[in-house]
């Protein structure tokens, strides 16, 4: 199931997108920071959340150039609305329900500008059966069985390339998938004026 390790599954979120320094990047779930070298290397405003301490230490002493950690649950993030130009979140907790993740994909669209992005790298379903034997433990485990496309378009999110064939793009015989999605343009002016 190689799609060439952390940094390459940090890469496969980001491609086709444009990121500047300026960008403010918010990633969700950070963990220790396997994936927030490829992001720092293109924004000096990246921020890591995740709930666990242990993990949040792991991060600062993996990617000190990050700007700033923060130990919350993504279901209520101390962000105000529309502060994030890009949201990434590297694999979905997979034991969460229907709803929890739902509560999350909305707290984002919350903290994410207008025309901004969140970008889901996820285990799938696999779809190729030579990977079954090896790895049916970890995806029952892991995979998230959940259709991820259809809650996050209940919130609101849109697919971000407009070509609704190619979301999710699916890797490593099925068994990842990438999701890009972006907020409407108008609505943090809806409910936030301020936003922009």
């Amino acid at each position: 199931m190689s799609v060439g390790g952390d940094a390459r599954l940090g890469q496969l979120a980001w491609e086709n997108l444009t990121v500047s320094a300026e960008t403010k990047v918010l990633d969700r779930c950070c963990g220790s920071g396997q994936t927030k070298p490829f992001m720092v290397q293109y924004s000096q405003d990246v921020t890591g959340l995740d709930a666990s301490p242990l993990s949040l230490q792991g991060a600062r002493k993996n990617v000190p150039s990050a700007n700033y950690y923060l130990e919350a649950f993504a279901e209520s993030m101390p962000f105000p609305d529309c502060q994030f130009d890009t949201s990434t979140q590297q694999r979905c907790d997979a034991r969460s329900a229907t709803g929890a993740i739902a509560t999350i994909f909305q707290e984002v669209y919350r903290a994410v500008k207008s025309g901004g992005l969140f970008i889901l790298v996820d285990f799938h379903r696999h779809t190729n059966p030579v990977f079954l034997p090896g790895l049916a433990v970890f995806l029952w485990l892991f995979e998230t069985e959940t259709e991820l496309g259809s809650l996050l378009a209940e919130v609101g999110w849109r697919s971000y390339n407009s070509e609704e064939a190619q979301q999710p793009k699916i890797y490593a015989g099925g068994s990842i998938q990438v999701i890009q999605v972006q907020k409407s343009v108008d609505s943090c002016q809806l409910t936030v004026d301020s936003c922009h």
